[in-house]
């Protein structure tokens, strides 16, 4: 009699773990890479908007060289530097005046300060621009002990139906750093799913090829990070998706003071707990980073 061996598939064991906990727990791992990297969420140490008159220069805090706006129009800010400051972008040292493409540009500029320090110009939606400094020996690089997460929840992994807006939906998303102001953002839609017994039925961003589902839940400030969570998001071609709230990540501000997160909506803020996803980010002595 031929005895059979059961054979483990690709969807059922990965080193003792199921396929979907194995991939989830991979995830982070690389989550935790990321954060530390030379430009990860951890080295960003300031952020600084250069704003008024076309080529007013302004110094930027941490960094040599002044600063200035361009035309409306164009992508980037002026750096005047002389070649004692030691800047260089696009690998070549900056001695006068230049301009740094935004990260809007085709071609981005690369800017490098020192052996550790180098820099990204981003963009506002009003045509603003700011310089944004990375260390990659920050102070929360050498603090961060980990990025606490529940653990894996097979029932945190739900179907939901994505419906797209008939014609144009604006909703007013607050930032944590606007002091209530808020912007008008258009919606590519909404989600519909059940969780925790409950129907929901949230909004989502726009955010490259996927969307994006920026939410709350009855862990908020309590558990998990007080600003709130994201997810990502991306349906198919019928508009149905799996969500897999174990997933779920904390945003930038969660590990530097120096980005501004949206606030999730109202109709985002859920009355269940999401027990599942990340926590906080924790210091080496598991304390809370900031």
């Amino acid at each position: 009699m031929t005895q059979h061996r059961d054979t483990a598939t690709a969807s059922e064991l990965i080193d003792g773990e199921s396929a979907p906990e194995a991939l989830v727990d991979a995830e982070r791992s690389q989550r935790s890479r990321a954060v530390i990297a030379g430009q990860g969420n951890l080295a960003l140490v300031n952020t600084q908007w250069i704003t008024g008159e076309v080529e007013a220069s302004q110094p930027i805090w941490g960094v040599p060289g002044l600063w200035s706006p361009l035309p409306l129009g164009s992508s980037g800010l002026l750096l005047s530097a002389s070649a004692s400051d030691g800047i260089f972008v696009d690998g070549e040292l900056v001695d006068g005046a230049i301009v740094v493409a935004g990260m809007d540009a085709v071609s981005p500029s690369r800017i490098r300060f020192s052996e550790t320090l180098t820099g990204t110009v981003i963009a506002s939606e009003e045509d603003d621009y700011a310089l944004r400094v990375w260390d990659a020996d920050s102070e929360g690089i050498r603090d961060f002990g980990a990025i606490d997460a529940f653990p894996y929840d097979p029932a945190a992994v739900v179907e939901a139906t994505f419906t797209p807006n008939a014609g144009t939906c604006d909703v007013s998303i607050a930032y944590l750093k606007e002091q209530g102001k808020t912007q008008e953002k258009t919606l590519p839609g909404e989600i519909t799913f059940t969780l925790g017994g409950e129907e929901h039925r949230l909004v989502v961003y726009g955010d490259g090829p996927n969307w994006l589902l920026i939410f709350a839940d009855a862990t908020t400030g309590d558990t998990t990070y007080s600003v709130g969570r994201f997810l990502s998001v991306a349906p198919d071609a019928t508009g149905s998706l799996m969500l897999d709230f174990n997933l779920a990540y904390l945003p930038p501000c969660a590990f530097s003071y120096n980005f501004n997160c949206p606030i999730p909506p109202k109709q985002n803020r859920l009355a269940i707990a999401v027990t599942a996803g990340e926590r906080n980010v924790l210091a080496r002595n598991d304390d809370l980073l900031h």
